[in-house]
């Protein structure tokens, strides 16, 4: 990690640039990939499969066969794991209905809003080096507590043309409704356009690289909604004297081992522990079997000295990390003040794998900075508010003469007559 001494505001652009390519690097490819699907469907899905995942599938669809199969691979104690996460997330996420918002505006003039699920929902969960079947209970446990009635999860298959077992034992654990064994942008265009075995959605959900986080955004292109740019995982750890070195260091590993294009930084107001958090990850990370990935990671990330808390503050503010963790002699601070993080963990005790794994929050976070604008994934994602009303004669006498002068103003007569003849009647 490379170490920042107190920083210049001026500097902190830079300093707080991720490693990630621009959109233009690789829209260029993303755009003819989803031309060749829109075109010509599965074949072209193959086409890429063969291409990208370097096997080729008489069968992308996933068997009922293969399901059962994969849950006998996974062994009783991951699967007594995923139980203890999957209620802790169907906790969580339960507790995030609402109840239908009703006001009597004024009288005779009723007003609703009621949460109506996304009918058809898209699961992207990355394969390859780190199978995500994580990111499948987080993602169709709210899906099926929303009511989505077709939940479609799309995987990369491995060189034999499987997916991993416990994806497909999450999947089925949790209500998806159909798996296909397709992946990156090709997957993203399928679930956009629809093709002979991937169904068209209303939705993609999901991370990925950063070819699928653009092949998402140019979904929104075609009439598809995402649920956040999400790319590269990355982590902001804000750190006193106060706490414990080796705690810190092995957070900041847990995230720099997702992939070489992942960030991680540590912000704190003593040198001393910042040298002591280098020296801790210097030792942990030989034991890593992705240690050569975690260290391509570090390359690209910073320990940043700032003896100013506000300052800090303010650099984490204008960073907008997606994964924050606070251990400081000053946690409140920091808690009651953030405006921009996708989820934040609180104390030497909580590390960011609990959000990532079992705790019941999500783990599907806004990356990049999108944090400023976007929220994690949650039950809401999963579903749309439709606002209802209801007028009586009362209510349109009430209100009718203000609408007829507003229409008028804004030369729209139809829109005046609409009332003025209702109101002749009354």
């Amino acid at each position: 990690m490379k170490i920042i001494n107190n920083p210049s505001r001026k500097d902190w652009t830079q300093i707080l640039q991720r490693p990630t390519k621009t959109v233009d690097d690789i829209e260029g490819i993303v755009n003819e990939v989803f031309a060749d699907i829109q075109q010509n469907g599965d074949a072209a899905i193959a086409k890429y499969t063969t291409k990208f995942d370097g096997v080729s599938l008489e069968n992308t669809i996933v068997s009922e066969k293969e399901i059962k199969e994969a849950i006998n691979l996974v062994s009783n104690d991951l699967k007594t794991a995923i139980s203890v996460a999957k209620e802790n997330i169907t906790k969580f996420h339960a507790a995030q209905k609402t109840e239908k918002v009703f006001v009597e505006t004024t009288n005779g003039v009723e007003c609703w809003q009621e949460k109506r699920p996304i009918s058809k929902v898209g699961l992207y969960i990355p394969g390859g080096t780190a199978p995500l079947f994580s990111t499948v209970l987080m993602l169709a446990i709210p899906a099926n507590i929303a009511g989505c009635k077709e939940i479609v999860l799309c995987s990369p298959p491995n060189k034999e043309g499987k997916i991993n077992p416990a994806i497909l034992y999450a999947a089925n654990l949790c209500g998806v409704t159909k798996i296909i064994k397709v992946g990156g942008i090709q997957a993203i265009a399928g679930m956009t356009f629809g093709t002979e075995s991937i169904p068209q959605v209303y939705k993609i959900f999901g991370p990925g690289n950063q070819f699928v986080t653009v092949a998402k955004q140019i979904a929104t292109k075609h009439g598809v909604a995402i649920d956040m740019p999400a790319g590269p995982s990355e982590l902001l750890v804000v750190a006193d004297n106060s706490a414990n070195a080796s705690y810190v260091a092995s957070d900041l590993l847990s995230q720099a081992e997702h992939g070489a294009d992942s960030q991680v930084i540590l912000v704190s107001d003593s040198i001393n522990f910042i040298e002591s958090v280098t020296s801790e990850i210097k030792k942990q990370v030989l034991d890593l079997p992705r240690k050569e990935i975690a260290k391509k990671a570090l390359a690209n990330s910073k320990a940043i000295l700032i003896e100013d808390v506000d300052e800090a503050f303010n650099l984490i503010n204008n960073y907008g990390p997606e994964h924050l963790i606070i251990s400081t002699k000053n946690d409140a601070f920091f808690v009651d003040n953030i405006e921009n993080a996708g989820s934040v963990f609180i104390g030497e005790y909580t590390p960011e794998s609990a959000g990532d794994y079992a705790s019941g929050t999500n783990h599907t976070l806004p990356t990049n900075g999108f944090s400023k604008s976007y929220s994690g994934v949650n039950l809401d994602s999963f579903t749309k508010s439709i606002t209802f009303q209801k007028i009586s004669k009362e209510g349109i006498k009430s209100i009718g003469k203000s609408i007829e002068l507003m229409a008028a103003a804004e030369g729209l007569d139809a829109h005046k007559n609409a009332v003025t003849i209702r109101l002749k009647d009354l």
